[in-house]
Order: C-alpha cells, then sequence, then structure tokens
C-alpha cells in the first residue's frame, strides 16, 4: 500500500519494521508491504495502518482468480520461515532456488485435497449430485472446452510425455482488463495481465492426470469449473455457499433479517448500503479509486469453445489477475511477492 508519508511518524514507522512489515519511503509518500503471515489473525493491523490506506492498497492490487492454479507464494511459503543460512530469502520467493530458502515448505493444495478424503467428503460427481446438479461425464463438460486432449502439432509440446512438459503451461495469449492484446514477455504482462489462453486445455491436463471425471477429488473439480455471471464461483462452489450461509442465517435468531427494527433501519440506509466498495475507499482515502477496483474479466486461459470460448479474451465470469506461478518472464522475486503478500 502506498500513502502519504506524514500519516506515521518515525516511532509507528519503526514499529511497523519491528512487527515484519516492509515501510520504503518514496517522496512525500510510503510504502508498506504487509506479509501475509503478518496479517492473518492480526486485526489490530487494521487500527495501525488507518482503514484508508488498507483500502486503497486493496484496490491497487488485482485479485487472484479463483480457479486450479495456485502460484507458489500461497502453496509453498505463504506461512513459513526462512533459513536462517540465506541472506536475502525475499530474492529467492519464486523459481528453482525457493526449496533453499526456506526451513519447510509446505503444498498447501495437496494438504486441501488430503484434508478432504480424511474427512471422508464424497469424490466430485458425487458431490454435485448432493448438490443436484447436473453429472458431468467428461472433461470438456466439466470445464466448457472444445478438447481434452493435447495438441500433436504444437512442437513446443513434448507428443510421448506431455503431462511432464512444463511448456503446456504456457500462455499464448495475454490481454489486460479491457480486452487490450498484451505483448508476452513484457513488462505490461507481467503488470496487467488479467486473461489469457494457455497453450493446452484445462481439460487435457485434468485427464491426463485422472483419467476419468468420476475420479476426480471434489476440491479439485471445484475449482476447475468455469465461474458463474458475475461471480469468482463455479457451480458447486456457489452452491456449497449458498447452503451454509443459509444456514447460517436461518439458524440465527438475531439474524437482521428476523429484527423488524433492523429492517427498518436497513430501509432508511439502503442507499448508503448499496454502494459498494469502491465508493467506501473513495471516501476514506485520499485519492478516488476508480472503476477497476470490482472490475475483472477473469483468467480462462486455455479454454475452448462456447460456452466458455476464451480466444484471448477469457470469459466474462470473474475477476483476477493471472498467477505469479508462471510469469511470462523472469521478473524481480521481490516484486513478484509484494504483488502476493502485500496489500
Amino acid at each position: 500500500m502506498e500513502t502519504s508519508a506524514a500519516r506515521y511518524d518515525e516511532d509507528a514507522s519503526a514499529e511497523f519494521r519491528a512487527d515484519g512489515l516492509e515501510v520504503e519511503s518514496v517522496g512525500e509518500d510510503v510504502e508498506i508491504a504487509v506479509p501475509l503471515n503478518v496479517a492473518f489473525g492480526n486485526p489490530e493491523l487494521l487500527t495501525a495502518l488507518g482503514l484508508g490506506p488498507v483500502l486503497q492498497g486493496l484496490a491497487g492490487e488485482a485479485q487472484y482468480r479463483n480457479d486450479e492454479q495456485i502460484d507458489n507464494q500461497l502453496r509453498s511459503v505463504m506461512f513459513q520461515l526462512p533459513d536462517e543460512a540465506v541472506a536475502e530469502p525475499d530474492a529467492c520467493l519464486d523459481g528453482p532456488t525457493l526449496n533453499d530458502c526456506f526451513a519447510l515448505v509446505a503444498d498447501i493444495g495437496t494438504l486441501d485435497i488430503a484434508r478432504g478424503r480424511d474427512h471422508g467428503m464424497p469424490l466430485y460427481t458425487d458431490m454435485r449430485a448432493f448438490y443436484g446438479l447436473p453429472a458431468f461425464v467428461s472433461f470438456t463438460d466439466l470445464t466448457g472446452e472444445s478438447s481434452e486432449h493435447f495438441p500433436t502439432d504444437d512442437p513446443l509440446v513434448h507428443i510421448a510425455d506431455p503431462l511432464n512438459d512444463p511448456d503446456i503451461l504456457d500462455f499464448i495469449a495475454l490481454r489486460d482488463v479491457d480486452g487490450i492484446p498484451l505483448a508476452l514477455g513484457s513488462e505490461a504482462a507481467d503488470d496487467d495481465a488479467v486473461t489469457g489462453v494457455r497453450r493446452t486445455t484445462l481439460a487435457a491436463r485434468l485427464k491426463a492426470i485422472h483419467g476419468e471425471v468420476t475420479r476426480l477429488d471434489a476440491f479439485v473439480g471445484m475449482v476447475s469449473e468455469p465461474h458463474l455471471p458475475g461471480s469468482e464461483l463455479g457451480e458447486l462452489q456457489h452452491a456449497m455457499w449458498k447452503a451454509q450461509f443459509e444456514a447460517l442465517r436461518d439458524g440465527d435468531r438475531f439474524h437482521y433479517l428476523w429484527s423488524h427494527p433492523l429492517r427498518d433501519l436497513e430501509s432508511e440506509l439502503q442507499r448508503e448500503t448499496r454502494r459498494g466498495i469502491s465508493r467506501v475507499a473513495s471516501r476514506n482515502t485520499e485519492r478516488r479509486i476508480g472503476r477497476t477496483t470490482q472490475r475483472g474479466t477473469g483468467q480462462t486461459a486455455g479454454r475452448g469453445t462456447a460456452p466458455h470460448e476464451d480466444n484471448g479474451l477469457g470469459d466474462s465470469t470473474g475477476a483476477g489477475r493471472l498467477p505469479r506461478s508462471l510469469p511470462t518472464t523472469p521478473g524481480s522475486a521481490k516484486a513478484t511477492c509484494r504483488a502476493m503478500c502485500s496489500w
């Protein structure tokens, strides 16, 4: 996040540094990076930093898309401690040296799958049936793509063993939030890309790993679904969240819907409560928060034909930026961490 340096005195800045925040003066402003492991379970930070700067910082970072891709920082080192023998651990937050920089590396995606099995969660197709959703018989049914096979005419895809070829995850087209094409490998592609097309389809990758849709874990299947219009969730995730929050609402006798005074108050304040987070952020910062705060077309790289055809534009159903686990060019690891680990 970036705000006026006058907002914090020297004592406050020193305390931020002591708490693990990265504080850097830039002219009359100050940039503060808050690592996720410092932010979690630390609500006092909101008071210390101020609502305005925090909202402004959140608005300045594009949201990661809720999909099957989990970037290296989130997956492996979000809660891990740097190895004491490494002088500058933030210089290797991605790439082949990542494992050498930290005392422990954990795969959060693998843990999520294992937890589902430990708790006896149904497989993906069974979970969809439980929530009354139609069954899928193919991986293209699941992803909405046109093919569940790897290309045989692409010289960069290893025909004999495509699953172990990292080139299958390459982006071949990138666009910004307005749908404007971005040059692969450019700084704009690294900073502004929100939609993209991969060299291979998600359906092909899922089939190569799992073989049949009926063998998918619920976690894998649900994060691979196309998003519903205007949502960051696919059909199954939406059904699960909807059922859970309806149960929480219906089981709470203090919920505002069951209180006539609160309902009357809601009617009086309805105009205010419908203004959205961008208006709240603008009112609490020195700068106006633009339309991109809540806008994004999502990343559907590798998606195929209608109804989820990508053609480089992505679907119009989500918000987010491309995952940093697969940068278009070797870039600054520190900048990568800043994008992932800070407000």
